[in-house]
C-alpha cells in the first residue's frame, strides 16, 4: 500500500455530516420558547425531560435539562457556536429576521466569509449560534491547500432587504436547516490539530496562526473548527451548562470501527457499541460518531 493510499483510510469519509448538537440548559422554557420562536425549529421529541427541535425530520439542537449547574466562563474551554445552514437565502434571511426581532440584544454581528453569509447570536444561557448561507463552491478560493476565507462587512438590514420574503417567513417551520459546523473553544491549536486532523482524521483547511484552525472532509470549507480567541491556555472543562454533547454523522459502521482503531492506537479512551463512538477531546468536549 503505497503512503496515499494509507493516509486516505486515515481520514473521516468525504460525506461526513454533522448531526445534533446538546446543551445542557438550566432554564427549559426560556430556552425552548427561543429555539422555536427566535430559529424557528419544532419539537421533534420529548427525550428524558428534553427537547428534540429541528425541521421536518432533522433534529438540530438537543436541550437536556441541567438545574444545578453554573454557566461557563468566558475562558474556558467549550462551545463557541452552533452553525446553522441554510440552502437559501431568503431562508436564512427569514431566520435571521425572527431571531432579530425576538431580542434584538441577542445579536452580535455578520460578516462574509467570502465562502458564506453568516450572522450571529447568543441563545438566552450564552451559547453561541451562527445562521449562514454557503456561496457555491465554485466560487471558493484554494491557496496551498487551504480555503480562503475573510470577515468582510455584510449590512444585515441591506441583507434582509434584498432576500427576506413573505413566502420564507411564512414557510419558515417547513424549509429545511442542518447543523452546518461546530466551532469550539479550546486551549491550544496545537493540540487541537494533533487530535482532530492527525488523530481523527478530519483534514486542516485553514489555519490562523496559533489561534484558530478549521477543519472538514470531503473538501467543505469547514465541519469543524477550534480557537483560542477568549480560551487560550484553557484546560480540561468542568461539568457546566452549555456543551453537552456534538454528534457527527458517517455513513457506515466500517467507518465507525476505522476510527475506534484510530483512537485506541492513540490511547484515548472511548466507548464503541458498533453502530456509535463516544469520546473525548483533549478539553473533555464530548463527541458522539454514529451511522445515519
Amino acid at each position: 500500500m503505497n503512503a496515499s493510499a494509507a493516509h486516505s483510510q486515515d481520514l473521516l469519509p468525504a460525506d461526513l455530516a454533522m448531526g445534533t448538537v446538546m446543551l445542557k440548559v438550566s432554564d427549559m422554557n426560556l430556552m425552548s420558547d427561543y429555539y422555536q420562536r427566535a430559529l424557528g425549529l419544532e419539537v421533534l421529541a420529548e427525550q428524558d425531560g428534553g427537547l428534540a427541535l429541528g425541521r421536518g425530520a432533522n433534529t438540530l439542537v438537543h436541550l437536556a435539562p441541567a438545574q444545578g449547574l453554573h454557566l461557563p466562563g468566558r475562558g474556558e474551554a467549550g462551545l463557541f457556536h452552533t452553525a446553522l445552514l441554510f440552502p437559501e437565502r431568503s431562508q436564512l434571511a427569514a431566520t435571521v429576521a425572527t431571531a432579530a426581532s425576538y431580542d434584538a440584544r441577542l445579536y452580535q454581528g455578520s460578516a462574509d466569509h467570502l465562502v458564506s453569509e453568516a450572522f450571529y447570536f447568543g441563545d438566552p444561557e450564552g451559547n453561541g449560534i451562527e445562521l449562514y448561507y454557503d456561496r457555491p463552491r465554485s466560487e471558493w478560493n484554494w491557496n496551498a491547500g487551504d480555503v480562503v476565507m475573510d470577515s468582510l462587512p455584510l449590512d444585515p438590514n441591506g441583507y434582509l432587504n434584498t432576500h427576506l420574503d413573505e413566502a420564507a417567513l411564512q414557510g419558515q417551520r417547513q424549509s429545511p436547516a442542518d447543523v452546518g459546523h461546530v466551532h469550539l473553544q479550546v486551549g491550544d491549536v496545537p493540540t487541537a490539530q494533533a487530535f482532530y486532523v492527525e488523530t481523527l482524521g478530519f483534514e486542516r483547511t485553514a489555519i490562523m496562526g496559533d489561534s484558530a484552525l478549521f477543519v472538514s472532509a470531503g473538501g467543505y470549507h469547514h465541519h469543524m473548527a477550534m480557537n483560542v480567541w477568549n480560551s487560550r491556555g484553557a484546560g480540561p472543562r468542568k461539568d457546566t451548562l452549555g456543551l453537552g454533547e456534538v454528534l457527527i454523522r458517517v455513513p457506515s459502521a466500517d467507518d465507525v470501527a476505522a476510527l475506534a482503531d484510530r483512537l485506541r492506537v492513540a490511547g484515548i479512551a472511548h466507548h464503541h457499541t458498533g453502530a456509535e463512538l463516544r469520546f473525548e477531546d483533549p478539553w473533555r468536549n464530548r463527541l458522539r460518531v454514529a451511522v445515519g
